[in-house]
């Protein structure tokens, strides 16, 4: 699997994160579209699953945030996570539910969790949270509302 994933890659930057279980590669993010498509086209690798998407915020000091990507290949029986980071400013990223369509809501929560953006989604908007509430809850900086719609949310 690593052999085809780095001719795949080959030119463009990328790194494997040692040690790690299942296999884990960080991607540029200008590249991530084009690797995705890949993995679940190439024939040799066919990862056929999105099984997670996690959203992570590396804080204000670091200005980044992170997708993770939980990927499994039912047929050839392995595992990948693909990592991309993003400006925390304008945390955008493209979609990934037009080739996995879990995609759809895994991404819906990590946009109402961390507000990142999911390029070309086709339904971006809350999915656990009501629509008017303010803030990212799982951002480092966040700020708990002191009342929502007149009643006094106590934490």
């Amino acid at each position: 699997m690593k052999e085809v994933i780095e001719e795949l890659l080959s030119g463009r930057e990328y790194s494997w994160i040692p040690e790690n279980s299942p296999a884990a590669i960080i991607v540029e993010l200008k590249d991530l579209r084009f690797f995705m498509e890949s993995l679940y086209s190439h024939k040799a690798l066919f990862f056929d699953v999105l099984s997670c998407v996690t959203g992570i915020d590396n804080g204000p000091e670091e200005g980044t945030m992170e997708v993770v990507y939980n990927l499994c290949s039912i047929p050839h029986e392995r595992s990948l996570m693909v990592h991309v980071f993003c400006d925390r400013e304008k945390p955008v990223v493209p979609t990934m539910s037009d080739i996995w369509r879990t995609a759809d809501w895994l991404e819906r929560e990590t946009y109402d969790l961390l507000g990142i953006q999911f390029e070309h989604h086709p339904d971006q908007r809350r999915i656990l949270l009501p629509a008017d509430w303010e803030g990212f809850p799982l951002r480092k900086d966040y700020k708990e509302q002191e009342y929502y719609h007149g009643i006094r949310v106590a934490y």
